[in-house]
């Protein structure tokens, strides 16, 4: 009876310990700062010192705000349309169409998986800015041309409509895959053309998706940060971080315009997000036969159509690699081929990754003077190292923490299905979704910039190492929903019998879970961490709004070597550090997609068959020696 007792007392601390700990987690770092954030815009003060509600909101209307929004709008709009016809038909291409050379299409169309964020952005200006090698070029052939004319909304719409294409390399790709062929193949036996199947059969089944990336397609335009901010357009984020640094002293109500912009944009969010979760309750279903076939790709009969598909396909290809194969190269040359935009093998060089060199220049008064170790590789400088070092360890634990409790939340709500504790916590762990990340961003800094918050013991999280607690934070709160997603479909493949026979057998609770159901739910956790840490590695959008010297991530490095080269002959070779950053980046990234795409979505029966494959190959090679 003791044990009973005992074992009863401990399993409801367990319970209280984790009802108390999701409590403070939603309280103190969801709902309470934004709840402040949104109090801002009514208590700011007019110039005699009193409060004035609606002050802001006045200035609103007066002052230049709407320009921010329209410009979101604006983008969103067009980000909807442009990214749509190119993500639809780089998945045509490769997996419905027979287009010779697929396969290396497909990489070429995915390789925004692998950079993404600031690092592409830079990619493309490398490319594309005043200076960059492609302009460069052209000013060569055509010197009358405008040297500036990659800036503003026009840059910033073409670098995110290949950049945001790679939910449709994911997503629609495996909708296309999961055509039923007999549907096909009935309609092209009734006489109905290629195109026509396509518009008729194929389409109807890809609107559930296609709603679905057109909404974050849309979110995506309305919260875009990197893009805007390196490119000089005036949206709605740069607009709030900008705020967010500025004073009473500079300009009028600084923080109060900043939470009017992001309550704006959250308000968006909200809209768009009722309207997909309205659209999918409807629910879609697809009427196929009984012997479901695998889809075969089709050949395209017109010979013009299919001439004109296969230069279309190759054209969106030099798009999609000619940032990377440039960057790449680029990557091994020296700062005077850099500068140049020239390559050359005689400037062949592995300075801008190990290493640090002299450089030489001229002063104003025409003295020759030498700056030691101006010339820095990407692990010889202190900024760059200290930027991945400060990235990597805050976005590995950011990323494991919501798997961990995303894991725990879902096999909660799981063993509660169907009772009304169970949707609290799922619509709980869901809300960071309703807002935009630079509004949870922005009520952290604002919120926890004081010492007057008591349940995180009165200290200051904005001030100095602090800061980096907060980014973590906020990292591990942005990322909820989306794990929270992935891991609860992972949860439906789990046969509730596997559990009860654990239980039968004498397993506890957490025996069988951490020995019945987290083995098989695992490569699902180990994928959502893979994509959760490569977004947040170079993640720029929290990173500018939580910019410090403690708490200057690997984004903010990368974006602050431009600005800052060749300065007094300091930081010379920053564009041939940046290249080094992002062959890095693109490096991390697919390295960590492999293992937990590549090999650790392999099931026993492949991993066995692998392993004999080595076993027999090393027999043979030993063999051969003896």
């Amino acid at each position: 009876m003791k044990k009973k007792a005992s074992g009863l007392s401990l399993s409801m601390l367990w319970k209280v310990f984790g009802v108390a700990f999701f409590v403070y987690l939603f309280f103190g770092f969801m709902l309470l700062p934004c709840l402040n954030t949104l109090t801002q815009i009514f208590t700011a003060k007019n110039a005699a010192g009193q409060t004035d509600p609606l002050a802001v909101i006045r200035f609103f209307f007066a002052g230049n705000m709407p320009k921010f929004i329209w410009n979101s709008l604006k983008l969103a709009v067009c980000l909807v349309i442009t990214v749509n016809i190119v993500g639809v038909s780089i998945v045509l291409l490769t997996e419905y169409f027979d287009i010779k050379g697929a396969k290396i299409l497909r990489l070429g169309y995915m390789t925004t998986l692998i950079y993404s964020g600031v690092a592409l952005v830079t990619g493309y200006l490398f490319l594309y800015d005043s200076d960059g090698i492609l302009t460069t070029w052209l000013v060569k052939m055509f010197p009358n041309i405008n040297k500036n004319w990659f800036s503003g909304f026009k840059a910033v719409l073409f670098t995110m409509t290949f950049a945001c294409t790679s939910n449709h390399a994911l997503f629609l790709r495996n909708a296309i895959r999961s055509i039923d062929y007999n549907t096909v193949e009935a309609a092209r036996n009734m006489g109905a053309k290629p195109f026509q199947v396509l518009w008729k059969v194929v389409f109807p089944t890809l609107i559930p998706t296609l709603f679905s990336l057109t909404v974050m397609t849309f979110i995506t335009g309305l919260c875009a940060m990197s893009a805007p901010t390196l490119l000089g357009y005036d949206s709605i984020n740069p607009e709030i971080v900008r705020l967010a640094g500025s004073s009473s002293a500079d300009e009028a109500f600084p923080q109060a315009r900043a939470a009017l912009l992001s309550i704006i944009l959250a308000m968006f969010t909200i809209i768009l997000l009722t309207v997909l979760s309205s659209y999918e309750r409807k629910g879609h279903y697809l009427s196929v036969s009984k012997t479901k076939a695998k889809l075969v790709k089709q050949k395209i009969t017109n010979p013009a159509a299919n001439v004109l598909a296969h230069i279309y396909a190759y054209v969106l290809f030099v798009i999609y690699m000619t940032p990377v194969v440039m960057i790449v190269l680029f990557a091994f040359q020296n700062y005077s081929a850099i500068r140049s935009k020239t390559l050359s093998m005689d400037q062949w060089t592995l300075i801008n990754f190990f290493g640090k060199q002299d450089f030489e220049f001229m002063t104003n008064r025409g003295k020759l003077k030498t700056r030691s170790g101006a010339i820095s590789g990407l692990f010889a400088n202190a900024d760059t190292v200290g930027g991945i070092r400060l990235s990597f360890v805050l976005s590995a634990i950011a990323a494991g923490l919501a798997c961990v409790i995303v894991v725990v939340a879902v096999n909660y709500i799981f063993k509660n299905k169907g009772k009304k504790r169970a949707t609290v916590v799922e619509y709980c762990m869901l809300f960071p979704w309703l807002l935009p990340t630079i509004l949870i961003c922005y009520s952290y800094r604002t919120y926890f910039n004081s010492n007057d918050v008591w349940y995180v013991l009165n200290k200051n999280l904005y001030m100095r190492e602090n800061v980096r607690f907060l980014i973590v934070m906020a990292y591990t709160v942005v990322k909820l929903p989306f794990a929270l997603r992935m891991i609860k479909a992972a949860f439906y493949a789990i046969d509730d019998e596997l559990e009860e026979a654990a239980r039968n057998l004498g397993a506890s609770n957490l025996v069988a879970f951490l020995r019945v159901k987290l083995p098989i739910v695992l490569p699902s956790v180990l994928a959502v961490f893979a994509l959760n840490f490569n977004a947040l590695f170079t993640e720029y959008d929290m990173s500018a709004t939580f910019h410090s010297s403690y708490g200057k991530s690997y984004a903010m490095v990368i974006q602050n070597m431009c600005a800052e080269e060749g300065r007094d002959g300091y930081n010379v070779n920053a564009s041939g550090r940046r290249c080094a950053s992002t062959v890095f980046i693109m490096l991390v990234s697919g390295l960590i997609l492999y293992l937990v795409y590549g090999v650790g979505a392999r099931d026993l029966g492949e991993r066995l068959e692998r392993r004999e494959k080595r076993r027999k190959r090393w027999a043979k090679l030993t063999g051969k020696a003896a």
